[in-house]
């Protein structure tokens, strides 16, 4: 886990957890990796995972690097941290198929299934979601308000 300093904006890199409070941005760049943005209004803390496969197979060194780890690994900072599960405000992005339609490599649709089955498992239901497609995104997510804001080349900047 790595701890913003306030004011700032923090990159979370691939197969990082950031968890931040206001007015810290979490920020990411996503192809076919999911972006799990989780925020307590009451605290304005926010957290943010950067998934980069759906299923870790045996032991893990890093939680952040697959969807069944990170969701609950992100959960217990989050709930470390002082918030309440039934508070959490869930919004994800990402899982694009970068390398065109079919193959192997469609990591993406992978990725955001398993994001959305393990949130499911928890009992955390999604507030506003942006995946799938073919463009990558970059993410950011404002821990004053909880908006996720995601920006794709050549389309208007979407809020959820």
């Amino acid at each position: 886990m790595v701890l913003a300093a306030i004011g700032e904006q923090k990159n979370v890199g691939m197969g990082e957890i950031v968890v931040a409070q206001a007015p810290v941005r979490l920020a990411a760049v996503l192809g076919s990796c999911v972006g799990v943005a989780m925020y307590s209004p009451r605290l304005r803390l926010g957290g943010l995972a950067h998934v980069v496969l759906p299923r870790a197979n045996g032991a893990v060194a890093n939680p952040g690097k697959f969807a069944d780890t990170a969701v609950p690994h992100l959960l217990g900072l989050m709930e470390r941290k002082g918030a309440v599960r039934s508070e959490l405000i869930i919004k994800i992005a990402g899982g694009a198929c970068m390398f065109g339609k079919g193959g192997p490599l469609q990591i993406g649709d992978a990725n955001a299934e398993v994001v959305k089955e393990v949130l499911q498992q928890a009992g955390l239901r999604i507030a506003g979601q942006d995946t799938g497609g073919t463009q990558g995104r970059r993410v950011e997510l404002d821990c004053g308000t909880g908006e996720l804001h995601i920006d794709c080349v050549g389309m208007p900047r979407k809020t959820l």
